[in-house]
């Protein structure tokens, strides 16, 4: 168990510990987890901070809790083919439509818990992480925030993303080899709503992606698309390449 985060809230700690297990594969779907009062014991915090922890990783999908039983780690949700790495900017201008990226935040942060998990990085250290607003038409189609890895990319922060956004940039100037996508069915966040200019009670596709270089993560991207105004999808081959042209 780590104690040199004094900085992280005790209830981030025990959330790190069980992501870290999740995600290195100690801890594989339907693995039941410590009990509360093994965690408490653990980590030497209050009943009500181990509760904290579970109940977000909860509400985050990454475990499951039955009362009276336990908590288990969640199964993998099934996964849609997703094999390019799209550019919505080109997308957009090839349907003879008008294209703008609206930077909402470029920043260094500490990186919070579960982006540390995902980009392989220690709680708390130095991450870029930024916001922006894809348009259609001035109809806003996808809320994108990102978090990328300034030991791969530390120029980041210092391109001008309303010229070149960032995914374009990334894949122009950044070797991947790997890419991963996750497409999840969600009802936005009153923050999000607003920013989508879109109701709270209207469905939206989330689609979640990791690419690395060289084993090295570079980048972890959520991209939320109201449902109405935007759908994913992939045509490949039988022999399992895309399909172009």
């Amino acid at each position: 168990m780590k104690r040199d985060l004094p900085a992280l809230a005790l209830y981030e700690q025990v959330k790190e510990f069980i992501s870290r297990k999740i995600q290195d594969g100690t801890w594989p779907a339907g693995h039941r987890l410590p009990s509360e009062h093994e965690l408490v014991a653990q980590f030497g915090v209050a009943r009500m901070t181990v509760n904290r922890a579970l109940r977000e990783l909860v509400a985050q999908g990454r475990i499951t809790r039955l009362a009276g039983v336990g908590s288990f780690v969640a199964e993998d949700k099934p996964q849609s083919t997703l094999l390019q790495i799209a550019n919505i900017a080109s997308e957009i201008r090839q349907r003879g439509h008008d294209y703008r990226c609206e930077m909402l935040a470029v920043e260094r942060i500490a990186a919070a818990p579960d982006v540390a998990v995902w980009l392989g990085l220690q709680s708390g250290a130095s991450v870029f992480h930024s916001v922006c607003l894809h348009r259609e038409n001035d109809t806003p189609v996808q809320l994108e925030e990102r978090y990328v890895n300034p030991l791969v990319v530390p120029d980041y922060l210092a391109q001008d993303f309303e010229v070149m956004p960032p995914s374009e940039y990334l894949v122009r100037n950044v070797p991947f080899d790997q890419i991963e996508h996750l497409v999840d069915a969600v009802l936005p966040s009153p923050e999000q709503a607003e920013r989508l200019a879109m109701s709270l009670t209207e469905p939206c596709l989330l689609l979640t992606r990791r690419t690395w270089t060289r084993t090295t993560p570079v980048t972890w991207v959520r991209c939320l698309h109201p449902a109405s105004r935007y759908r994913l999808g992939s045509r490949f081959r039988a022999d399992g390449n895309p399909s172009f042209g």
